[in-house]
């Protein structure tokens, strides 16, 4: 089941169980919440790097999985978005090689988001959260 954990005008916030159907779920509300919100144009490029983080947290992580979209308040320039999970370890970008069928999440964020980083979750159950910034379009 996804819950809606949090709403609030720019901002919104998805619980999704730790199995296969998360990825897919994510990518789809994330794609919905932008079309809602006039993103259309980042609405695919979010939902692909939703997607690999999710499929990140899901090979590494067994807790749910939380994905937030976030416009911070005046002026709005980036779209933030997080995903978090219960593993505390940080995400390890590395080059993947050529006939690697993984290994490319983190080089993608990278290449495509205006900065990336991940910071400790809170809570009992610490964790982590990884975030990118995506700029507004003009």
């Amino acid at each position: 089941m996804i819950r809606v954990l949090h709403t609030e005008g720019d901002c919104v916030e998805w619980a999704f169980p730790a199995d296969p159907s998360a990825v897919r779920r994510a990518r789809a509300a994330v794609r919905t919440q932008l079309v809602e919100w006039g993103l259309e144009e980042l609405a695919d490029i979010a939902a692909l790097l939703v997607s690999e983080l999710v499929t990140n947290s899901l090979r590494y992580a067994s807790g749910p999985i939380g994905v937030r979209l976030a416009c911070p308040p005046e002026p709005p320039e980036v779209l933030l978005v997080e995903v978090s999970d219960p593993l505390p370890d940080p995400p390890c970008a590395r080059t993947a090689a050529p006939d690697e069928e993984g290994g490319r999440g983190l080089q993608l964020v990278t290449e495509v988001s205006r900065r990336w980083g991940t910071r400790p979750g809170g809570g009992r159950s610490g964790g982590k959260t990884v975030w990118f910034e995506l700029a507004l379009p003009d």
